[in-house]
């Protein structure tokens, strides 16, 4: 159990802006948050979206814009819960959106300015035997030379949560991390690759 001088401690990181602190932060407080979230996703979403994929949504927004967050006046938890809101209205978009086009389709891979969870579509189609090099498209190819760029963990972990499907707890385990740690480690390098991916869509 933490001190009340080491709570201190990390919500003082955290307000400057320590994406590690982000990591123990989100951690220590994942039973709140996934309670929050399985509270407010409602069974029709449950079926199709399980809320540590949308946490994982979460810790990428927090990521990206930790460095300009309102934390010396919000409460971290409740800038958390806010940024989960947010996330679980936009997969109620897109679970409608899907309804609307054809219940029945599968969703179509989406192009990198989409949400994390498209993102990893793409990145289990990418990520195949080599012996399926030549039949992928275009940009699978790009998402490939992307991963190329990252740190092997980096990669290791992105194949263990998109490809083989492992939830982020057992990923931990196998790289000596906590669930955290991988958590913000997964949303970091999404976020790269989104915007290594974005960057090529800008290109002339």
């Amino acid at each position: 159990m933490s001190s009340a001088s080491d709570d201190t401690k990390l919500l003082e990181r955290l307000r400057s802006g320590d994406e590690a602190a982000l990591a123990e932060f989100v951690e220590a407080n994942r039973p709140a948050l996934m309670g929050f979230l399985h509270s407010r996703i409602g069974s029709h979403l449950a079926r199709k979206t399980e809320a540590e994929d949308i946490l994982q949504e979460a810790c990428l927004e927090a990521c990206r814009s930790l460095g300009k967050a309102p934390l010396g006046s919000w409460d971290p938890l409740n800038w958390l819960f806010q940024i989960c809101e947010r996330k679980i209205i936009d997969a109620h978009r897109r679970h409608f959106a899907s309804q609307k086009r054809d219940a029945s389709r599968e969703a179509s891979i989406p192009d990198g300015s989409e949400a994390a969870g498209g993102l990893g579509n793409l990145l289990a189609a990418s990520m195949t035997t080599p012996s399926a090099a030549f039949s992928r498209d275009q940009r699978q190819l790009r998402v490939l030379a992307a991963l190329d760029t990252l740190p092997e963990e980096q990669r290791e972990a992105l194949r263990l949560r998109y490809l083989v499907g492992l939830p982020s707890k057992e990923i931990a385990q196998k790289l000596g991390k906590t669930d955290g740690a991988v958590r913000v480690m997964l949303s970091r390098s999404l976020a790269k690759l989104q915007e290594m991916l974005a960057e090529d869509d800008s290109a002339p």
